[in-house]
């Protein structure tokens, strides 16, 4: 089958090896997963796999996590280009994180692999990992920095894989930046085995199928996607929508971070336009290139069909612009590790523009964190160092249709929420609360979704433990007279008698006595909330969601507190009242 071309009439072949990539870089997405030994990959799945052509194009992506949707797509051409082809063999792997390589924050490590095929290089294998620690000023690499040299170790592409083996001496080197050995290691071993899987199964369907026949279908691929996309966005309204998005402050200082969208709907492509965001913080709100458009790229993603791919033919029917030295597309030596919250940022505010074309399809603003803790310590039951990273859920936006979920990671953020039973077997803390946070969400005719209450306590031994999260001054917004949620809250109790609030990007020391709780924010509401229907106001109060004064205040709906019945009459009078007064 050696040549064999795709023809017109054979859609079924076509979709057979269409299939057979995606289950290629799915089932080395569930390699890196089953194989990692930190929480944050192996449970909350914080990473991400894609393979690419010869000519540094994404054939497929495995997406546990939709904010690498563009960090890939810019971390293998950059990798490949600085450290360059003809240096590859087969069985190499080149390890980076350098964010300014257009990349995303340290934390995320990429592994890039030369695929070869009877010695030819066919493409690459990759996957991005989101490591537990880096190094950096604190436990978890993520701290109040003013520049990349305080976050971690930079890797600007070393060849850490040579002929399937790690280099031992480079391996030692990284290692020893980093806090929590053990994690680490095994988390670099699942993403090799992760592009060993991945380049196995690509040349299994080679095999099969012959070079260029996959090499010829992965073309009609990228064409197939892009003209389904454009598709797509021809039925959107034309026009040029804007939006604007804020972080509470940089970190360093109190002044809130401004970013504009504008959004140009134009024939079957869009443009957004990051032109009037303010100048790079010296301070580690800041994002790169990379990040920003992964979370331009999402938000048109999630109005598109579910079953379109997502490849190179994709990623050509979406342009952002983003001025250099900006908090969006931040120059070198710039601090990064807050990227993923201007991300996010950027996310809300995209769908806020897009909400003006289309108000029937998007929802109210969520959570609009990433909202990291990081803790570590000495591990009191083996004398260790140990770390731990993870990001916490919130309410997500009332919807058109429907209320936002609660207590979930979402948009691009996506990943899980870690058990407490595994927290408290592997690390020597106590979840001592977890639960939803009453009256969080933002009411609407489609309320918000709730945020959730952890607290921490840890055992027998002091801990350093560092916020890095935003939503605490600007909280999320309603839409279409839905009303804003509540926003975070960060405090310790210390020796359970002084609480004391905390800004929400800060490191600080808490002994065994003391409580470290987090309450994450809930999404805005949809619509009014006086036309929310009077038994799911009922029905939440009866949950323990919302109180009974909240369902008045707010919902105009009036229930006994003592026997939770419904009270027609009364609440048909306090809404006409309400309404009247505008409320």
């Amino acid at each position: 089958m050696e040549g064999q071309t795709v023809r017109r009439h054979d859609p079924i072949r076509f979709e057979v090896v269409r299939n057979a990539l995606q289950a290629a870089v799915e089932e080395s997405g569930v390699a890196l997963a089953r194989s990692a030994y930190s929480t944050n990959i192996k449970t909350r799945l914080d990473f991400s796999c894609a393979i690419f052509d010869k000519d540094l194009k994404v054939v497929v992506q495995a997406f546990s996590q939709p904010s690498h949707l563009g960090s890939l797509v810019f971390a293998v051409p950059s990798t490949v280009g600085v450290y360059g082809p003809a240096e590859l063999r087969p069985g190499d792997g080149i390890l980076v994180n350098d964010a300014h390589m257009n990349m995303s924050h340290l934390n995320d490590i990429s592994l890039v692999s030369p695929l070869f095929y009877k010695d030819r290089l066919f493409g690459y294998s990759a996957n991005l990992a989101h490591h537990v620690d880096i190094g950096g000023r604190a436990p978890g690499s993520i701290a109040v920095t003013t520049d990349i040299y305080q976050e971690g170790i930079i890797l600007p592409g070393v060849k850490l894989v040579k002929k399937g083996e790690i280099d031992n001496d480079i391996y030692r080197l990284v290692a020893a930046n980093v806090r929590g050995k053990k994690e680490f290691g095994g988390d670099i071993r699942a993403q090799v085995a992760a592009n060993k899987l991945a380049q196995r199964r690509i040349v299994e369907i080679i095999d099969k199928f012959g070079v260029g026949f996959v090499e010829t279908t992965i073309e009609r691929l990228y064409e197939y996607t892009q003209r389904r996309t454009e598709a797509e966005m021809a039925k959107w309204p034309e026009g040029v929508y804007e939006a604007e998005t804020f972080l509470d402050d940089d970190g360093v200082t109190a002044r809130p971070i401004r970013i504009p969208i504008r959004l140009t709907i134009k024939g079957s492509h869009v443009e957004f336009d990051l032109t009037g965001a303010e100048a790079q913080r010296k301070a580690p709100m800041n994002s790169t290139y990379a990040q920003a458009y992964s979370s331009v790229v999402y938000s048109i993603k999630a109005l598109l069909p579910s079953d379109i791919p997502v490849n190179h033919g994709f990623y050509q029917t979406v342009k952002l612009i983003a001025p250099k030295g900006t908090v969006v597309n931040c120059s070198h030596p710039a601090a990064v590790v807050g990227g993923w919250e201007v991300g996010i940022k950027v996310v809300e505010g995209c769908f806020r523009a897009l909400a003006k074309a289309m108000p029937d399809r998007v929802a109210a603003e969520g959570k609009k964190t990433i909202l990291h803790i990081a803790f570590g310590g000495v591990d009191p039951r083996s004398n260790e160092s140990y770390v731990y990273l993870e990001t916490l859920a919130g309410g997500y936006g009332g919807r058109p249709t429907k209320d936002g979920e609660d207590a979930v990671q979402a948009h691009h953020q996506n990943t899980e929420n870690a058990p407490v039973e595994e927290m408290e077997i592997g690390y020597p803390v106590i979840i001592e609360r977890y639960e939803l946070v009453e009256d969080s969400d933002g009411p609407g005719e489609y309320r918000g979704g709730l945020g959730l209450r952890r607290v921490y306590r840890f055992r027998d031994h002091d801990a350093t433990v560092t916020f890095l999260a935003d939503t605490v001054k600007i909280p999320p917004h309603g839409m279409l007279g839905g009303m804003d949620g509540r926003p975070a809250e960060f405090s310790v109790l210390r020796n359970g008698k002084n609480k004391e609030i905390l800004p929400s990007k800060v490191t600080f020391t808490a002994s065994s006595r003391d409580s470290v709780e987090i309450r994450t924010p809930g999404g805005g509401g949809y619509g009014s909330p006086l036309d929310r229907d009077e038994s799911a106001v009922l029905g939440d109060v009866i949950q323990g969601k919302i109180s009974t004064t909240r369902a008045k205040d707010s919902y105009g709906v009036v229930i006994d507190i003592t026997t939770l019945a419904l009270d027609r009459d009364a609440t048909a009078e306090l809404r006409t009242r309400m309404r009247a007064r505008g409320e």
